[in-house]
């Protein structure tokens, strides 16, 4: 719970999905939170011109639009913001990414509002952090390749799909499928 002499910190939720939003600004704001929300990049760019929010919390997919994009956006209008990116669809590729572009945490769904507060919270990286015992499996590494190559090519189906050697309509199959769990 914030103190409640200080102002309370402001969060911007950029989301598409207004249900999780609208759940989980409601779970923030209980936390002394104030929060507003975006359901697009548009509206996310606007909010933090007017609203400057300390913090954001970015879905990685956000329609046609990634949420890796809009973090060295945000970050230029408000340099202080701490960003989290939450997602379902999580890979090693888009972590490091989200890192490299200023993101300081990432958090894959579902997550609880205690766990996405912590992760908002955090000022440094956890050392104690549980290593999974079992490696990730073959299709999960191929799942998170493809993204790393996909990105690269600017998310262009064909380019990424001769980058890999693999037919066009094989891609996009590969890519309509959730990713694999590890």
């Amino acid at each position: 719970m914030l103190m409640n002499d200080t102002p309370p910190v402001r969060i911007l939720l950029v989301d598409d999905d207004e249900l999780f939003s609208s759940v989980l600004a409601r779970a923030l704001t209980r936390r002394g939170y104030s929060v507003s929300s975006a359901a697009n990049p548009e509206q996310a760019l606007r909010q933090a011109a007017e609203l400057r929010p300390d913090r954001a919390v970015l879905d990685l997919n956000l329609g046609a639009s990634s949420g890796l994009q809009l973090i060295p956006q945000l970050l230029s209008l408000c340099p202080g913001m701490r960003i989290l990116i939450l997602t379902g669809y999580s890979s090693i590729a888009t972590a490091v990414e989200a890192i490299k572009l200023g993101a300081q945490n990432y958090l894959c769904k579902p997550a609880g509002s205690d766990e996405l507060v912590a992760a908002l919270e955090s000022r440094a990286a956890d050392p104690g952090i549980d290593i999974p015992d079992n490696p990730p499996s073959v299709e999960r590494i191929e799942w998170e390749h493809i993204q790393r190559v996909l990105r690269e090519n600017d998310n262009n189906i064909s380019a990424t799909a001769r980058s890999l050697g693999m037919h066009r309509r094989t891609l996009q199959r590969k890519l309509q499928k959730r990713p694999v769990r590890h």
